[in-house]
């Protein structure tokens, strides 16, 4: 799909600067700028389901069980959607896609999905993707992905939502791949907004690979996969440009058409 841009926002990207609301500017900005060429990938439903949780109750349930992510994400997920819902133009649509690694790794459930989204677009429909944080359980994963990978080479993990936007985006052979953070993109020097990078190009996808690898020794700090940092990102950009996807790393602040239109600072990863 020439015309497809996956959009994908980060958690703390929909909380305000105050840590304990919901950053309503943002989720106005980006549902405005949705339409039948876009898809959006969001995180933010266990964080919002938390803020909502202790606003309703007064307190925070035990940081220290691992099921307590699923009863805050199923609390959030409702808010999310509806406050989507809200701000989306109203000629369209709205469907909620809840995904698991197994849609990726299966080629039936692959071939589903991928219907599904391609249906969206002639039925003026626009869909919105999260990760099925409400039933799917961390040791349930683990457990099942140790098992794939005894039967297959590669395997999709969906560790964060930059692994399940870039698997969206190959999937659905989008043109760009726009990951919203909290910085303005990919800085050579992480305390200094000035050596913000803005383009990574090259003429061929091996070059252009050599030149992410060689960016990565810039990103220090959150550098996991999993942890949602500038490293992990741009490892998710090598699948996302080798399969003909352009990458774009840009602030949730600013409007995603003048991110799209290069009218704002964003590093925008692509072959020339």
């Amino acid at each position: 799909m020439d015309d497809l841009t996956v959009i994908k926002v980060g958690s703390m990207a929909l909380v305000n600067d105050k840590g304990d609301g919901v950053d309503y500017n943002v989720i106005s900005q980006l549902s405005h700028d949705l339409n039948e060429h876009t898809i959006l990938v969001t995180s933010g439903a266990a964080v919002v389901g938390k803020l909502d949780f202790i606003k309703r109750n007064g307190y925070a349930l035990d940081e220290n069980n691992n099921f307590y992510k699923s009863d805050y994400a199923s609390q959030g997920q409702t808010i999310l959607m509806d406050l989507y819902r809200e701000f989306l133009n109203p000629q369209y649509s709205l469907r909620q896609v809840l995904v698991e690694h197994q849609h990726f790794n299966d080629v039936e459930k692959r071939e589903h999905l991928k219907g599904l989204l391609s249906r969206c677009p002639a039925q003026n429909a626009v869909a919105v993707i999260n990760y099925n944080d409400c039933i799917s359980s961390e040791e349930c994963r683990k457990m099942e992905i140790n098992l794939l990978k005894e039967k297959q080479q590669n395997v999709v993990e969906c560790i964060d939502n930059d692994e399940t936007a870039t698997q969206i985006a190959v999937l659905m052979h989008a043109k760009k791949l726009l990951l919203l953070t909290m910085g303005n993109g990919i800085l050579l020097d992480k305390d200094n907004p000035s050596t913000l990078v803005p383009e990574v190009f090259a003429h061929d996808k091996e070059e252009l690979l050599s030149k992410i690898t060689e960016l990565q020794t810039h990103c220090v700090g959150a550098s996991r996969k999993g942890a949602n940092g500038a490293f992990a990102k741009l490892e998710y950009a090598k699948y996302a440009v080798e399969n003909g996807v352009d990458v774009i790393i840009s602030s949730s602040h600013f409007r995603v058409s003048d991110i799209l239109a290069d009218r704002v600072p964003n590093t925008h990863i692509f072959v020339r």
